[in-house]
């Protein structure tokens, strides 16, 4: 079986074994007990049995020679050579070499722990001659000893950290953590402890944890805002020979609201001119405060009456300023000083130091008010005058007053301002103010006037104050009352004595306040009326009234009834309007029957013999158009064409062709020559040319009109010329017609082709009413006479 030959060293510290090829000289002291006799006793450790399969290198070995290791040994090795010791696995033959003979190994390199703890390796042992195994193959691992060769570090420093001014004692600040490479399991090589090299007495450090804390009570900002603080850690526990690293943490102060607002000083003052608008800023004051952002925003306030009452004040945000601003038009006249006592109080209170009293501070503002000369000042912002209308001209008005709000009290002066067309119609006095009229004034036309009146100090005339002045046009009954006469009156044929014809009202163009009174009469002065009377409704109406039974309007169709009315003014006008009274048939209901037909016939001033006449004409032309439509339709017999004809057959078509401008159809180009015909088809329609006329002619003119100012003679000399000189025409003369009659004749056709074929509307029973000689004519149109009746 496997043997070891090695001499373990016992470590108090972790009780741990290793093999080295010496004894250690030492005893260790921890093991020693004092008698009460002074001497000591030794306290011997049992020997503790050995692991074979597990040897210890140390680390960073710097020695001449091999490190020692171990020693492999066989029950089967007698000594005498004859077994021979293999060893494989991880760095054998490189780091790690055997003695074949007599099992020693040695390490050859200096090993890092921290690159690599252990090594596993095998080991053989053989018999030399025969080449066998003489133990079966084993492994075995070779630790590597840890030794303290790294210093602590601090992987993420440097470190930047805040605390609240005026913290306790004992504050949180920041917590640091070092790292060590060295083994933490064996001896103090990576045992660290922490300790503060800079930033005392203000901070400190946590030997175990690395937490720093605040160590100095009361840190004010305002004092010294930002330190350096460096903590350094170091292994071995800090005793003699460790090793150590170090870092650096920037720690800054925020601020707390430990200060309150204070004004630089107590007293200030200030100018401001009267002349200084409402709502604007005229000035600003500022109170210190040396903490920072919320901490340090103020509010102003004005906390007398006084100063409150004229002026506010509020907090700019960007420069925590007090802005002062006018409230009220300043006077120097009435005030030339005022006293503000303004207070500036932190928004963000700490409880924490209400200890230190109120923040906030007072400052005294006096603003001085300057004088600056003013524009004149109206007794009232605005004037309401009024005058009568008709007045003459220079009548008074009104007058306006205004003087200087200065204390020299210059004299002011008074126009009128002419951009305004009232101009026109007032002037003003200087000196007095005093508006008067510059011509008679119609309330009918414009009842109400508008003028603007500027005042100015004589001393200083570009200083101008406006005010309105509206000046209203008071009524006098100067226009007679008119009867309202917006439709014509008509009066019915069957009207009987009594019956009210039509009610009438008045106008009038002057204003009665409370609301206008008419009475109306016929005239006095001429005879009595024997178709109609006037009754006065005493409600500012009247009614006309027929005095006799039916009208005639074939014997009189139109009535004047001149009527008188009265006003209610003082003093009362009257007018005479003459109404125009229209007879006209009227059916049942009161309904008008063709009153404007036969109203354009008796305006025209036809005599019953020239309506006769006209009806007998339009009986004419009746039978002249039925004449002539019977002739078209009769059928007209064809010409019989001669064999022995020197000229062609001609051809005849039963075509009435296109009409009269149409001559193409009874062309006999067409048929001998027919391409020539197409040469000449452009001249065949071809209509007179107008002439231009001189001078201006109308901007619209009907085709009729123009063609009727054709030359005509020219027209047919040009055709005839053509006609000469054309080589494709028959061998024999041939007549050629011009009979154009134009087109778009303003008066209609006479034919009755296109009348309406519904019966006329028109009642001829009236036609008896003229007497035997129109009974045949009434009859002829078909109708028999029925008595009209309303």
């Amino acid at each position: 079986s496997w043997g070891q030959h090695c001499t373990p060293l016992i470590h108090d510290s972790d009780l741990t074994w290793q093999y080295h090829h010496h004894v250690p000289a030492k005893v260790p002291t921890k093991n020693q007990t004092k008698l009460a006799n002074g001497e000591t006793e030794v306290h011997h450790r049992p020997k503790r049995g050995w692991i074979w399969n597990q040897f210890f290198v140390l680390e960073e070995h710097m020695g001449p020679d091999a490190q020692y290791v171990g020693k492999l040994h066989s029950n089967s090795d007698k000594g005498d050579g004859s077994v021979r010791y293999i060893l494989s696995g991880e760095g054998a033959g490189t780091i790690f070499i055997i003695d074949e003979v007599t099992g020693d190994i040695h390490a050859t390199k200096s090993l890092d722990r921290e690159r690599k703890t252990h090594y596993v390796l095998h080991a053989q042992a053989l018999d030399r001659n025969t080449e066998e195994a003489l133990e079966p193959k084993s492994e075995f691992i070779i630790k590597v000893q840890d030794i303290n060769d790294n210093a602590p570090k601090f992987p993420d420093g440097p470190f930047v950290a805040t605390v609240p001014e005026m913290s306790e004692v004992g504050t949180s600040v920041l917590q640091v953590t070092a790292t060590d490479a060295d083994d933490p399991t064996y001896g103090n090589s990576a045992r660290i402890v922490y300790s503060i090299l800079q930033g005392q007495p203000y901070f400190s450090v946590d030997p175990k944890t690395g937490i720093i804390r605040t160590a100095l009570a009361n840190m004010d900002r305002e004092a010294r805002e930002h330190y350096t603080v460096v903590i350094q850690a170091k292994d071995m526990a800090g005793q003699v020979g460790g090793l150590s690293g170090s870092t650096t943490i920037n720690i800054t102060l925020t601020d707390v609201n430990d200060n309150p607002p204070k004004f630089p000083q107590k007293n200030y003052q200030l100018y401001v001119p009267e002349s200084a608008q409402e709502g604007k800023p005229v000035g600003k004051i500022k109170a210190n405060d040396e903490d920072l952002g919320i901490n340090a925003d103020i509010k102003y306030s004005i906390i007398n009456s006084e100063g409150a009452n004229m002026f506010s004040i509020s907090t700019d945000r960007d420069t925590r300023e007090g802005i002062i601003s006018l409230k009220k038009a300043l006077n120097y006249e009435r005030k030339k000083t005022y006293t503000l006592h303004i207070e500036g109080v932190n928004t963000h209170m700490d409880p924490r130091f209400s200890y230190l009293g109120a923040f906030k501070d007072t400052a005294t503002l006096k603003i001085t008010v300057g004088d600056v000369d003013e524009a004149p000042v109206f007794s009232m912002d605005y004037y309401i005058m009024d005058v009568y209308e008709n007045a003459p001209s220079g009548t008074e008005v009104g007058a306006v007053t205004a003087r200087d709000p200065d204390s020299r009290n210059s004299p002011v002066r008074y126009i009128l301002d002419s951009k305004e067309e009232g101009e026109r119609y007032f002037r003003i006095d200087e000196s007095s103010g005093v508006v008067r009229t510059t011509q008679p004034l119609d309330r009918e036309d414009m009842p109400w006037h508008n003028i603007t009146v500027m005042a100015s100090e004589v001393d200083n005339p570009s200083l101008l104050s406006h005010v309105p002045v509206t000046v209203q046009i008071l009524d006098v009954n100067d226009n007679p009352p008119e009867i309202a006469t917006d439709e014509e009156v008509i009066v019915c044929e069957s009207s009987r004595p009594g019956q009210v014809i039509q009610t009438v009202t008045a106008v009038d163009k002057d204003d009665f306040a409370n609301g206008q009174r008419f009475s109306f009469a016929l005239p006095s002065q001429l005879p009595v009326n024997p178709n109609f009377t006037l009754k006065d409704n005493e409600d500012s109406t009247a009614s006309i009234i027929a005095r006799r039974r039916r009208f005639n309007h074939l014997t009189q169709e139109l009535y004047e009834l001149p009527i008188v009315v009265w006003d209610g003014g003082e003093p009362s006008l009257s007018g005479t309007s003459t109404l125009t009274l229209r007879v006209c048939p009227c059916q049942r209901h009161g309904r008008i029957r063709l009153c404007q037909g036969e109203a354009f016939l008796s305006s025209a001033g036809l005599s019953t013999g020239a309506l006769i006449a006209i009806l007998l004409c339009i009986v004419i032309l009746l039978a002249i158009v039925v004449l002539f439509i019977t002739l078209r339709r009769s059928k007209k017999e064809p010409l019989i064409i001669s064999e022995e004809d020197i000229r062609e057959n001609v051809v005849t078509y039963d075509d009435e062709g296109g009409g009269e401008e149409d001559t193409e159809a009874f062309d006999i180009i067409a048929l001998r020559n027919p391409a020539a015909a197409e040469e000449l088809k452009f001249r065949r329609d071809v209509r007179p040319e107008t002439r231009q006329h001189r001078g201006p002619a109308p901007s619209r003119r009907s085709p009729s009109v123009e063609l009727d100012e054709v030359d005509v003679h020219e027209f047919i000399k040009q055709r005839l010329v053509e006609a000469d000189m054309d080589t494709s025409v028959p061998p024999y003369d041939s007549l050629q017609t011009y009979a154009y009659e134009g087109q778009g004749s303003p008066t209609g056709s006479i034919s009755p082709l296109d009348s309406p074929g519904t019966q006329s509307e028109q009642d001829y029973n009236y036609l008896d009413d003229w007497g035997p000689e129109f009974q045949k004519l009434a009859e002829l149109y078909g109708a028999a006479e029925s008595e009209v009746t309303t």
